[in-house]
């Protein structure tokens, strides 16, 4: 029985400091909004590059062997979903032939197993998990990264 009142006088003398720390209680005495980060300001070279200007029309080498190639051109209304893949119209045997466009891989069109299907395999349908588009932009990060066609 004493065991029980004391459970339940600690209980209420909890669910009490919980309710005048809680963030409620901080929100109702101070509504300012703080920053996460402090008074640090914004850096004023952190511009935004406007991408379509970066494109540069030709198609970029690739960096090392076995590298999905870029995409040379735009496809930001590109539609890839269950159902629809818009970049077979063009690079899908034999649409590709009358498109002028890079057929894709053979690789594509063999499931996990190692059987060869008529149609692209559903484990390569969305292209844009291994391929996207190029663009000249700066590189987000410094780093040291070279091509292995530049290694000797």
């Amino acid at each position: 029985m004493i065991k029980t009142l004391t459970a339940m006088i600690t209980g209420a003398f909890l669910i009490l400091v919980f309710a005048l720390w809680s963030p409620q209680a901080f929100s109702q005495q101070d509504n300012a909004v703080h920053s996460l980060r402090g008074a640090a300001p914004l850096d004023e070279d952190n511009v935004v590059h406007d991408l379509k200007k970066l494109n540069t029309g030709h198609r970029f080498d690739r960096a090392y062997r076995q590298q999905p190639p870029l995409i040379p051109h735009k496809i930001d209304k590109y539609q890839i979903n269950l159902k629809v893949n818009q970049c077979m119209r063009c690079h899908d045997w034999p649409y590709n032939v009358r498109e002028g466009a890079p057929k894709i891989s053979e690789t594509h069109y063999t499931n996990r197993n190692g059987v060869a299907l008529d149609k692209v395999t559903k484990s390569r349908w969305f292209c844009t998990q291994c391929h996207v588009p190029q663009t000249a932009a700066p590189a987000l990060v410094q780093n040291d990264f070279i091509p292995s066609t530049g290694q000797r």
